[in-house]
């Protein structure tokens, strides 16, 4: 039965109770037996900033994940590579690419009007003759944003041709073609739009359809949390519609939860194996609070590293961070760790190894405070 407008919160929900819900949800207490494209649309997309970067995140949570599948569906054109949360590339699957990019227009309309870089270079351009144009010129034939800026300019002289092709990148759902994003590939991002690459157009799925997904994923989670995942404003509107067939619970600070009914919030004693997430993984970057995942002083420090974050969990929060460097895996603790802890990581960090760096040797993990 579905719970009135008026119904109380339910109980608080300690911050360990919410990691180890989250963790659940990310597939992050136990690897997954799902297929790769099932598990990217659970997620609701993987991070894809870093063009690995889903490759390592998927290892961590599938159960005999190959990374050549995951290519081979980006081939199929069955997952893609396009910018929707936050305004960000993520990979996602064919299905989510079409519904989730008009939801999220509205953050890239945005910063089309507001970057300090570009918009200056745009004011008097028209808008949409500009879309018309770059759509004509990316569905004749993939290109590269130089490529396409540098046939923008010939019709816009005077116009810088990156800023050009940066609000086409803006206006239009560019979706990046292999073989950016293949595995162990490289070269530079080419774009061509979502509808001419997956040959159906976008159709937009509804709000509420996007908020029960994220909790699905994230939650228990506010609407601030949603907000930070997605980049939009306004939802609580749209919490509000669905409220009536959710759970409401607080925060350790007094914050209303959502949560779906049936969304697994396991017992906060629950054993968390440590896991070596990719850089810019979601877990850290989808609540508005991410003290569930990383303490603030944490966060702060990686912030101000400038460095790609790739945060290792143990006891399921963040507690060090990992890079691969000439063949060695090196473990950067921000706190002591116990002699259990360093075994398991060193187990866990050889077999990221193996994956990410077969041709290395001796699969050597090093822990940098040693």
């Amino acid at each position: 039965m579905s719970r009135t407008a008026s119904a109380p919160p339910g109980p608080t929900l300690s911050q360990r109770a919410l990691n180890r819900a989250t963790l659940a949800r990310q597939l992050l207490l136990a690897r997954a037996p799902l297929s790769i494209e099932d598990a990217v649309a659970h997620l609701v997309g993987m991070q894809g900033q870093a063009p690995q970067a889903p490759y390592i995140g998927l290892w961590t949570r599938l159960e005999d994940f190959r990374a050549e599948e995951l290519s081979q569906l980006l081939l199929d054109r069955r997952v893609v590579r396009i910018a929707v949360m936050r305004g960000t590339v993520h990979l996602v699957t064919a299905a989510d690419c079409l519904a989730l990019r008009p939801l999220t227009q509205p953050i890239l309309d945005r910063d089309v009007r507001v970057n300090t870089t570009h918009a200056p270079q745009l004011r008097d351009v028209d808008l949409s003759e500009l879309a018309a144009a770059g759509r004509a010129l990316v569905e004749e034939r993939p290109r590269t944003m130089p490529e396409l800026g540098a046939a923008l300019s010939q019709r816009w002289p005077g116009r810088a041709p990156g800023s050009l092709a940066y609000a086409v990148r803006d206006l239009l759902p560019l979706v990046q073609v292999p073989p950016r994003g293949l595995w162990r590939a490289s070269g530079q991002p080419t774009l061509t739009t979502a509808e001419s690459w997956l040959g159906r157009p976008t159709a937009g799925a509804d709000a509420t359809v996007m908020v029960t997904r994220y909790l699905g994923a994230f939650g228990p989670a506010t609407v601030q949390d949603a907000q930070a995942w997605s980049g939009l404003t306004g939802l609580g509107k749209v919490f509000d519609r669905l409220r009536g067939d959710l759970l409401t619970f607080r925060d350790e600070q007094g914050r209303e939860l959502f949560d779906l009914p049936d969304a697994p919030r396991p017992d906060p004693d629950t054993p968390a194996p440590v896991r070596f997430l990719a850089e810019f993984d979601n877990i850290v970057l989808s609540h508005a609070d991410r003290t569930r995942i990383i303490s603030t002083t944490d966060w702060k420090a990686i912030a101000a590293s400038r460095l790609p974050p790739r945060p290792v969990l143990v006891d399921g929060y963040t507690r060090a961070t990992w890079k691969i460097e000439s063949g060695r895996l090196l473990i950067a603790p921000f706190v002591p760790l116990t002699k259990a802890n360093r075994t398991a990581l060193t187990r866990e960090g050889r077999r990221l190894l193996e994956f990410a760096a077969p041709e290395a040797g001796t699969h050597e993990v090093a822990f940098t405070d040693s």
